[in-house]
């Protein structure tokens, strides 16, 4: 819960819930709240939680233990660092993004490459689930109380049952993943606060109103706390793209690359991506809450072979031999600083997909 003395801050007014008849792609939904009853429960929710991230790589979490008015709460300390913060400011806490390959501070708007030339109108601030590991803006530090608590719940009493049930979902124990994503462990698990604002005409014809590529993430959990504003679209087994339906006061779940290798291709990482809001919403900001999960830095992303679903079902490497894959720092660090910086080359195979290397894996971008 926000603390009792909590200081007033602008209460920032999300956009009306569309009314477009939009193709939503049909979800599985995962209630927490069924995770602390039984045994015979849980193994319930794994199956449920292996099925969605087998054939999706994307679900929804209800029963998270943050209330609509807390949530609410979290979305007005969200939008702080962007209505509350002046330019000047922002700079002297922008993230060593290229340099050392992370995304702690500021990513200002036309930073990454989007397409025949358009730059993003996406603003970030990323601060470590340490909340104390570095510095941050003067209007935001008398709110650091909350954030590390909201930080600490994302991780502990959302991101723990997941990763609890997906280790069961591969029939090994509980602890399996857990133990790889440690609350005090070296990782660059983060808190990410995101604003998409309105782009012209003319970027969105050049564009293909596409805001960000379909890409897959680089962790191996992500964690979006829902909010109304339709942008978010997954592609689906058959080729099409379908929108992420707002949901009041759930998380929408995936898996990134990161969970993808260690899964043996189990739980998919799905493509994904941001496009123009349908048109009775383009008027409007798009605020999001994210929670970035990364496995500790020194976990190597190789397959899980103890796995028996693995052992039964097969495994997809990425890498040719074990020995070859990445540990996660070193796919994080490559990943994040070529992300919307790199020169990207048209796939021969499939129109509408380019490409780059890393770490000697073959990453794809969608238009």
């Amino acid at each position: 819960m926000p603390i009792p003395t909590a200081p007033l801050i602008p209460l920032y007014q999300p956009a009306p819930v569309t009314r477009e008849a939009l193709d939503y792609a049909d979800l599985a939904i995962i209630d927490l709240r069924n995770f602390a009853t039984t045994a015979e429960e849980r193994g319930k929710l794994a199956l449920q939680v292996r099925e969605a991230m087998s054939s999706q790589g994307f679900f929804y979490v209800i029963g998270h233990g943050y209330s609509s008015e807390q949530m609410k709460r979290m979305f007005d300390i969200a939008d702080v660092p962007f209505s509350r913060v002046s330019h000047d400011e922002k700079e002297k806490y922008l993230a060593s993004t290229k340099q050392a390959g992370s995304f702690q501070g500021y990513k200002l708007r036309q930073y990454w490459h989007i397409d025949n030339g358009v730059l993003d109108q996406v603003e970030t601030y990323n601060i470590h689930r340490d909340v104390s590991s570095r510095a941050h803006p003067e209007a935001l530090r008398p709110l650091l109380p909350e954030i590390d608590q909201f930080a600490r719940h994302s991780h502990i009493n959302v991101l723990g049952p997941i990763l609890r049930l997906m280790a069961l979902g591969l029939e090994l124990p509980e602890e399996t993943l857990l133990d790889m994503h440690r609350w005090d462990g070296d990782s660059e698990t983060y808190l990410r606060y995101m604003k998409y604002f309105p782009r012209s005409a003319e970027d969105e014809q050049k564009t293909k109103n596409v805001w960000l590529k379909g890409h897959n993430d680089i962790g191996t959990i992500t964690l979006l706390y829902s909010q109304p504003v339709s942008a978010l679209q997954i592609l689906a087994r058959d080729g099409t793209w379908k929108w992420v339906k707002h949901i009041d006061n759930a998380i929408v779940v995936n898996s990134g690359d990161a969970m993808d290798f260690l899964s043996g291709g189990l739980y998919r990482a799905t493509i994904h991506r941001v496009v123009q809001p349908p048109p009775d919403q383009r008027q409007y900001t798009r605020l999001g809450i994210f929670y970035f999960c990364m496995a500790d830095d020194d976990v190597k992303l190789a397959p899980l072979a103890a796995s028996p679903v693995l052992q039964r079902l097969g495994i997809k490497r990425r890498f040719e031999k074990d020995e070859d894959a990445p540990v996660m720092a070193e796919w994080r660090k490559a990943r994040t600083a070529a992300y919307g910086q790199s020169i990207l080359s048209k796939s021969s195979e499939e129109t509408d997909i380019e490409q780059e290397v890393i770490q000697g894996v073959v990453v794809k971008h969608y238009s």
